[in-house]
């Protein structure tokens, strides 16, 4: 869960410096240029500065949801926000990792599985030993779950 806290937080910051200072000197180039109606890097930057704007009141609200999240009301024998589960694919044999996260931190070339995809959802709840079969846009998955390490143990060993 730390991890996650502190991507969110370096996005960010990231996005309230280029608010601050880059985009204020965009918008200023663009200015000069002369003609707002028909000024392309004009609309692009307002255009910008709008979603940045809006992402960082995104980014805030959530890191604000964090704070408050009570981690010891995590089930700390079933999959949740912040587990990470080591899974038997009964399809192919293979092992595969996957954490639970955010959807903001979401990354499945990681592992990182937004709780609210399919995936993330059907993982959701489930224990050691449980098999499951979660319908994806592609068909269907099928996975026997061999390990869970909830949010707690994760923040323990982190």
């Amino acid at each position: 869960m730390k991890e996650i806290i502190a991507k969110l937080d370096s996005e960010l910051k990231e996005l309230e410096h280029e608010l601050r200072i880059e985009l204020p000197k965009e918008i200023a180039k663009a200015v000069e240029l002369g003609d707002l109606r028909e000024n392309a890097e004009y609309h692009a930057a307002l255009e910008r500065q709008s979603f940045v704007k809006a992402r960082i009141g995104q980014l805030r609200e959530r890191l604000g949801d964090l704070s408050t999240m009570d981690l010891s009301n995590l089930p700390t024998d079933k999959a949740a926000i912040g587990s990470s589960l080591k899974l038997k694919d009964l399809d192919s044999g293979r092992e595969v990792n996957y954490q639970l996260v955010l959807p903001e931190v979401a990354d499945l070339g990681k592992g990182l599985i937004s709780t609210t995809s399919p995936i993330g959802r059907g993982l959701m709840g489930k224990q050691n030993g449980d098999q499951i079969e979660i319908n994806i846009p592609a068909g269907k998955k099928r996975f026997e779950i061999l390990e869970i390490k909830t949010a707690h143990e994760n923040d323990q060993a982190g």
